[in-house]
């Protein structure tokens, strides 16, 4: 089978895959945000909480994690699972289970900061939010960037795990092309694909890091 046309095929399965990349980090990056700040909080029930929560979704395979997203609505609740749910359910899996590895991330770039940035800020008449905001979380942003970097580069390549709960991501479209061809190509297409998403993502945060750094 031509390239050309494996490509075409590919087509909506990457379109699918590039979705899964898109809404994890659009929800991910925020509720990793907001877990932080109950990692970090002084109320020890909400801290003993998010801290199990994040030790679940670090401890345990995403995959896993996966179906048990998928299939709790039925078999705890009752609930039918519509067909639709799928994409919804792979979503959800991956936005809990990345928000749990930025949280760790936000808590150490917030952390990093040195106490007497927010006694300067507090003295200049800053409030807590003007202070996190304005003058912490600037430096964070630069901070945290390389292990971020890191994740979405990950993110790229999990997205291929949506198969196990059979949402047609590409991955999932090149293993059957590949085995009703009896070739390997259409998983080397594949491949390739992934290679430049990350390449493409790489690139991106590294000019990210160069637009924050304090040297030029």
């Amino acid at each position: 089978m031509p390239v050309s046309m494996i490509l075409k095929q590919l087509g909506s399965g990457m379109i699918v895959s590039i979705e899964i990349f898109f809404l994890t980090l659009l929800f991910a990056l925020p509720l990793g945000l907001i877990v932080s700040f109950g990692r970090m909080s002084k109320n020890s029930l909400l801290r003993g909480f998010v801290k199990i929560y994040i030790a679940i979704m670090r401890g345990t395979p995403l995959m896993l994690q996966l179906i048990v997203v998928y299939f709790a609505p039925y078999y705890v609740l009752g609930i039918k699972i519509a067909q639709s749910y799928r994409f919804v359910a792979t979503i959800i899996a991956f936005s809990i289970n990345y928000a749990a590895y930025f949280a760790e991330i936000y808590r150490a770039g917030i952390e990093s900061i040195p106490v007497g940035q927010y006694e300067a800020a507090k003295v200049l008449g800053y409030n807590k939010v003007q202070t996190f905001f304005k003058i912490i979380m600037p430096q964070v942003i630069k901070r945290i960037l390389p292990p971020v970097t890191n994740e979405t580069i990950t993110l790229v390549k999990d997205t291929s795990l949506a198969f196990v709960i059979a949402v047609t991501e590409m991955f999932t479209i090149a293993k059957q092309i590949s085995a009703k061809e009896a070739n390997v190509m259409p998983l080397m297409v594949a491949g390739v694909f992934y290679f430049i998403f990350n390449y493409l993502v790489a690139f991106f945060m590294e000019y990210l890091e160069k637009k924050t750094s304090y040297y030029k």
